[in-house]
């Protein structure tokens, strides 16, 4: 129990240290962000915790569909919420042209880091979601899905102005989910799904 409070401690600290990121991503994004940022965090210290505890929790599967229900909430709002996003007139169909610009280091810092790290990040919860409670799961639907539903969100972007189509969005959200995937075994050794 001292190794998951402690985990969980640490994961409180360094979300503090971040707070000025976080600040400063609410001006690009939404005053959301901090919860989708806390729960993120201190999610991933009690994941550590559990592990280095050699602890298991119980969940039962609707509690993990409400919490992903309120997950993807967040995620939409993310998206479609955002205070200075970028217009419906940015559009790019070269894959990898917006993440050559990110790495090539003519944006800003942070909004490389976002832009690359965060498409990635806040997607891995889904492709775990998918494997913990798809009854056969396969990597192939699990990339049909992610490709389909991050095509749809693009595409509503541009129909909506709230935010730009880009091809290395999908490519980027695409390898969270599969990342998602490749690590539910490991989050399985912490958390046990009971269904009814």
């Amino acid at each position: 129990m001292i190794r998951l409070i402690t985990c969980i401690i640490i994961s409180q600290l360094l979300f503090v240290t971040l707070i000025p990121v976080w600040e400063e991503l609410i001006e690009y994004l939404n005053i959301l962000v901090i919860a989708v940022a806390w729960l993120s965090i201190t999610t991933i210290g009690i994941i550590f915790g559990l592990l280095w505890s050699k602890k298991k929790i119980n969940l039962s599967v609707t509690t993990v569909h409400v919490g992903m229900l309120f997950y993807t909430a967040g995620l939409i709002i993310l998206l479609f919420f955002r205070p200075n996003g970028p217009g419906a007139d940015n559009i790019n169909v070269i894959p990898f042209e917006t993440i050559k610009l990110y790495l090539s280091g003519n944006a800003e810092p942070l909004v490389a880091l976002y832009n690359i790290g965060a498409n990635i990040v806040l997607t891995i919860p889904l492709g775990i979601y998918y494997r913990l409670v798809a009854k056969k799961p396969s990597l192939l639907t699990l990339l049909l899905i992610a490709v389909l539903s991050i095509s749809i969100i693009e595409v509503s972007q541009l129909i909506l102005g709230r935010g730009s189509m880009d091809i290395d969005d999908l490519i980027l959200n695409t390898t969270g989910f599969i990342v998602g995937y490749l690590l539910t075994p490991l989050i399985q050794k912490t958390l046990h799904i009971t269904r009814m």
